[in-house]
């Protein structure tokens, strides 16, 4: 069988701007191999690769050199939330690797998050940033002052940005202007919300101050499908998915699908500011 083909024969080219840095690919698979195949799928568009718990559990550090391998810078979601010397400790580890971003949860406070900052900045010779994970779906206590301050620990204690949903964006600016806003939950219009409380359009997001959109399942849908997952509360293998990578007729189709609607995104926000690496500003 023939090496599967990610754009296949359909999906138009290469963005002749390159690959947007304030894109995201979500890789929740607990099997690299299939991660790297999405990853090439929308590498002509997406800048970033999102690296977590389970692919980090599955591959470890092997996950992030793969995808800086492929040319992305990587974000890894691993959510530390630990005492300080821990946290500071595994974000030095983390520095080391290579990834570009790191998650710590705000709710640790400003102390754990200064050991995380101090400790990712030691082992990446300063190249990397943590951002501060601020309120998550599951929270019960959503109230603009628990966010606030939050956010006000991040930019204490000297992160590079913070994950918020759309809908905190305005406080994200009014506290911390100078911090990166990492937006999950963004959908194409249309398209069903999953598991997100509030999801938000990459137009609407990137209007609203998004600095970079974490893009999952309005994208890879049909590759998770593939693989017989239907949501991230599935515990179930991809072990059915190695047989057929080799030249699975369904799975390159996927793939085609999944790098057609990264195509699309990529282009519905692009004319709406310039490129500008998250952080940076």
């Amino acid at each position: 069988m023939s090496e599967i083909d990610p754009l296949g024969p359909d999906v138009a080219g290469p963005d002749p701007l390159g690959p947007d840095p304030r894109l995201a690919i979500v890789l929740d698979v607990d099997d690299l191999e299939l991660a790297c195949l999405m990853a090439k799928a929308v590498r002509p568009w997406m800048g970033v690769a999102k690296v977590g718990i389970e692919l980090f559990a599955t591959a470890g550090p092997d996950a992030v050199r793969a995808m800086i391998d492929l040319g992305f810078e990587v974000f890894v979601d691993l959510k530390f939330h630990d005492i300080p010397t821990t946290v500071g400790r595994a974000a030095a580890a983390v520095g080391r690797i290579g990834g570009r971003w790191l998650t710590i949860h705000t709710a640790g406070g400003v102390t754990m998050l200064r050991a995380g900052v101090e400790g990712l900045a030691e082992g990446s010779g300063g190249t990397a940033e943590v951002l501060g994970v601020t309120i998550l779906t599951s929270e019960r206590d959503r109230s603009p002052n628990v966010l606030a301050e939050r956010v006000a620990a991040a930019r204490d204690a000297g992160c590079g940005g913070v994950v918020c949903s759309a809908a905190d964006l305005t406080v994200v600016r009014n506290t911390a202007p100078r911090l990166a806003r990492v937006v999950p939950g963004i959908r194409l219009a249309g398209t069903s919300p999953d598991d997100q409380a509030w999801p938000a359009t990459p137009e609407a997001a990137i209007a609203a101050g998004a600095s970079m959109l974490v893009i999952g399942r309005t994208v890879t849908a049909d590759v998770q499908s593939y693989a017989g997952v239907q949501s991230h509360a599935d515990v179930q293998s991809y072990a059915d998915v190695q047989s057929h990578k080799a030249g699975s007729e369904q799975l390159e189709q996927a793939l085609a699908r999944m790098a057609e609607r990264a195509r699309l995104l990529a282009a519905a926000i692009r004319s709406l500011r310039p490129q500008e690496t998250p952080g940076s500003s």
